[in-house]
Formats: C-alpha cells, structure tokens, sequence
C-alpha cells in the first residue's frame, strides 16, 4: 500500500473517530415566536456550537404539540407554556420540568386581553365584566385557559358563564375577534397592539398585571435526563449564557423606569430577526412592543407550576393524582 493510500485511510479514520465522539445535536422543540429569544439568541452567535452542544431548531404551531413530540422521541427539549396536556404527559414519567422561561410580571406588558370592537362598544371595557362573553383560545387545558381561570378568580367573575371558543392557533384567535366572531381573546403585545392602534379591537387589561405567572417552561425528555445529563446541563449553561443577553438587551430600566435601547439592544435584534420577523421592516419595533420578563439566571417558578398543576387537575384537565416533585427537575437551573 502506498503512502498516499495510508495517508487518505488515516485521514478518514479519524474523521470518523471525531465523528463518533461528537454529541449528537440536541433538539428544540417551540414556537416560532419573539417568545424564545434567548435561544435565538444563543444559537446565531454561536454559543451551543461552541459549548460542544449543538442545536437543531424544530418549530411548531401550538404548544401541546411540542411536548408530544418530545414523548415521541422527535424532540429532546421543548419550551413552550404547561398545559393540561403538557402535565398528563409529564405524570405518566415521559417529561420533566427543568427551568423557567417567560414569566409574565406586572409592568411589563406580555399578553393582553383583547376585545372586540363590537364587544367593546357594548359595555365589555374591563377585565370584571367578562363573564357571559364568548372567548377564544386555542384548545380547552391551554394556557389561555389557564390564564382566564386565574382572571376569572381574580376579577370574580363565573368563568363556566364564559362560551370558551377553541380556535387551535393563536392568529385564529386574533382573527375572530377583529371580526367579532368572539367577544374577547389574549394576544402577545405585538399582536395586540397594533389592532388597537386600527381600531380593529381594544385592549382591556394585562394579563401580568393582575396574575404573574410561569407562561413559559422549558423541560426536557425522561430520556434526555437520564441518558444525556452532561450535555443537558451544558445546553443549560448557554441559556443562561443567552437569558443574560436578553436581560442585558431588553429588561435594564433607567430611574425613571423606561427600559434602556442601546446597542445591545440592536445586536440582540439582529440575532432574534434571523428566525422571527424575517424582512418585516417594523421588527424591531414589535421585538421592543413585546418584551416578556425572564428571570436571572433562568430560574423557574417552582410554586407557581404546583399552582398550574393543581388548578388543572381541579378542572378535570389531569386524571389521577401527579405528585409535582415528579415532574419538576431543578438540577439543571435555579429556582425563582
């Protein structure tokens, strides 16, 4: 054998030694939203690569079925809001909770509740007179059910007096009620906002304003804790890494309490357009319409997903009894 020919056999030996060593990519499972920027964040400068934790994105349209794709073994980690569906799931041992995400937070404008024009003008204009009203959401055990549970008690209104209308998709929901298909719905700031700026809806109250709670979680597959531990926790490390530059980007306020726009706030945006608002001209500005609230360090609200549990096993939404210490994981990040 020649030396070339050893040479090319050597070659392509250890190529495919480094190969065999290499992690496999860790599949995200979520929205293609402003909602996870951290990861985009993350991803576009090259963190996960360079933590030896590469990342596939793998978008959805709605939130359940991000956590079915993960018990199905197409996904390894999802962030995305608990639902019903998310918590039976999870009870059955398939998937765990191991960090916060969003969270909505008073002052910080996330998710409105949005009224028709109709609605409006016929005397629905806060958040107490909702009960008898027509509301979409995506599916019964959603989050937005959730979030009008948690008004309903809130505000003290009936909320078996409301005529839920599950619409599957959140531009469904937004397109009933600027027809007046349905009295009211929720909406991201960037969603909501412009509507009532063309006097196609109104915006009657926040959500984060009246009930602060853990919109978003991100949670990994049994599999993925069990068998890829090491580079679940460093997958973790770069979203931190990329929840600080979010915070640096969008959450700093001056005295007077308006948030601070400066350069980093450009490069963030430039990083997040790369996988939402693509050539939309008015991007930035919608990024800096909605900003959600995440909390240091990536911390999850532990309280709060007991909260969401136990209020979707009142309603009937989980069958049996899940013990939330099972389905709960604070070995990869911190608690709020």
């Amino acid at each position: 054998m020649n030396l070339s020919r050893r040479s090319t056999l050597a070659l392509a030996a250890a190529s495919l030694a480094s190969t065999a060593r290499a992690a496999p990519p860790i599949r995200l499972g979520l929205l293609r939203t402003a909602s996870p920027a951290p990861f985009y964040i993350a991803q576009n400068r090259g963190w996960f690569a360079e933590a030896g934790v590469p990342v596939e994105f793998h978008f959805f349209e709605a939130a359940q079925p991000i956590a079915a794709a993960a018990v199905a073994g197409d996904t390894d980690v999802g962030v995305t809001a608990l639902t019903g569906g998310f918590f039976a799931l999870a009870g059955k041992g398939e998937l765990k909770v191991i960090g916060g995400a969003l969270h909505e937070q008073k002052g910080f404008d996330l998710t409105a509740v949005l009224v028709s024009k109709a609605a409006y003008d016929a005397g629905l204009t806060s958040l107490d007179k909702l009960g008898g009203h027509s509301f979409g959401i995506t599916q019964f055990g959603s989050s937005f059910h959730y979030m009008l549970g948690q008004l309903a008690a809130e505000q003290k209104f009936d909320l078996k007096s409301i005529a839920l209308r599950p619409l599957q998709q959140v531009p469904n929901m937004v397109a009933a009620v600027r027809s007046g298909q349905v009295d009211a719905t929720m909406a991201i700031a960037s969603m909501a906002r412009p509507l009532e700026a063309a006097g196609e809806a109104k915006i009657i109250g926040w959500v984060g304003d009246h009930v602060p709670y853990q919109i978003t979680a991100l949670f990994a597959a049994a599999a993925m804790v069990d068998k890829r531990a090491e580079d679940l926790r460093k997958f973790c490390q770069v979203y931190q890494r990329g929840v600080a530059a979010y915070r640096a980007a969008f959450l700093r306020l001056d005295p007077a309490g308006k948030p601070i726009f400066d350069a980093a706030t450009d490069a963030a945006i430039a990083d997040i357009t790369q996988f939402v608002f693509v050539g939309d001209p008015a991007a930035a500005s919608k990024i800096k319409a909605g900003l959600g609230w995440y909390d240091d360090g990536a911390a999850l609200d532990v309280t709060d997903v007991r909260t969401q549990l136990a209020w979707f096993s009142a309603q009937g939404m989980v069958k049996g009894q899940i013990n939330p210490d099972n389905i709960i994981d604070t070995r990869f990040l911190p608690q709020r």
